[in-house]
C-alpha cells in the first residue's frame, strides 16, 4: 500500500494539498494526517476530488529522517507528513519519499510503503 501522508497549515485549501500531492508522480492508495487535522475541510475535500480514502493517525513520538521545530512543538514528532505516512503505512512501513514541501509553504508530503493498518 502506498500512503500519501499529508501535513498542512490551518489555512491551507484542497488545491494546497492538490499541490502537495502533485509532487510525487504516483496515486497514492490511502490520504493520512495527524488525527487532530483530519476533520479539515481542505482534507476531506481532497479525499472526495480524488475519491480516496483518507484518515487520520496519532503521530506523536514518531521518529522521523527530516524535523520542523514547529511541528516538534505541535505534534510531537519532527515531520506531520513522514510520521502521518510511516503510521497509516503499518508496520514495517518505510518512507519511500521524505518530506516535499509545496511552493508555497502551506502543505508538505511524505510517501510510505506498507501493509497498511
Amino acid at each position: 500500500m502506498i500512503v500519501a501522508g499529508l501535513g498542512f497549515r490551518s489555512a491551507a485549501t484542497a488545491q494546497d494539498l492538490l499541490a502537495a500531492l502533485s509532487l510525487w508522480p504516483q496515486r497514492p492508495d490511502l490520504l493520512a494526517t495527524a488525527t487532530r487535522k483530519a476533520s479539515a475541510p481542505a482534507f476531506a475535500d481532497l479525499a472526495r476530488q480524488l475519491d480516496l480514502p483518507a484518515i487520520g493517525v496519532d503521530v506523536a513520538g514518531v521518529t522521523t529522517p527530516t524535523t520542523s521545530s514547529r511541528v516538534e512543538d505541535a505534534f510531537f514528532t519532527g515531520s506531520l507528513s513522514e510520521a502521518a505516512a510511516l503510521m497509516a503505512a503499518g508496520q514495517g512501513a518505510q518512507l519511500i519519499q521524505t518530506r516535499l514541501v509545496t511552493p508555497n509553504g502551506m502543505a508538505t508530503i511524505a510517501i510510505a510503503e506498507g501493509p497498511g493498518l
